[in-house]
């Protein structure tokens, strides 16, 4: 059971809240490394979250909003209301560095940034996550999310996925 706070509940506290909500397809990131995360507004211990998907048929989209509710209620606040934001679209320029860390560790090529120009990212090359080669050659523009892709290195042989450019 969870015991009642005696004092409010601070924006910073709301914010360590939610770097404890993990992406289910990517457990290595939070919806924050993610850049998923909006907006966060607190008024007494009422918290609103806005929070735009990676992809808008997003479908981990409903287990992410559940589990942010869980934690800030967890947190000790007394509403939450999780808003999804579809404009802008999130955009894979909005991982954090660390998010781009992790994914390599995890065997996942993050997109390079791009600064909203996706013509000239999509012919760079992808680079391993486990190598670092940029002698790679795509297999299946789908991954096994719609916001990934299926690479294969040509130097050490090993098959990847890779978050596409958004």
């Amino acid at each position: 059971m969870i015991e009642p706070r005696t004092s409010e509940l601070s924006l910073d506290e709301v914010w360590r809240a939610l770097r404890r909500v993990l992406d289910p397809e990517i457990p290595v990131l939070s919806v924050v490394d993610l850049g998923i995360i909006r907006r966060a507004d607190l008024a007494g211990g009422a918290v609103r979250i806005q929070m735009t998907p990676t992809y808008s048929g997003c479908p981990a989209l409903v287990v992410i909003q559940d589990e942010i509710r869980r934690v800030l209620q967890e947190a000790g606040a007394q509403s939450v209301e999780v808003e999804t934001v579809l404009d802008p679209p999130w955009s894979s320029d909005w991982l954090t560095e660390e998010a781009r860390v992790r994914l390599r560790e995890y065997g996942i090529a993050p997109a390079p940034l791009h600064g909203g120009w996706l013509e000239i990212v999509w012919s760079e090359p992808v680079l391993c996550p486990r190598c670092g080669s940029a002698h790679t050659q795509v297999k299946n523009a789908f991954g096994s999310t719609a916001c990934r892709s299926i690479h294969v290195c040509q130097s050490c042989r090993e098959p990847f996925e890779a978050f596409k450019p958004l």
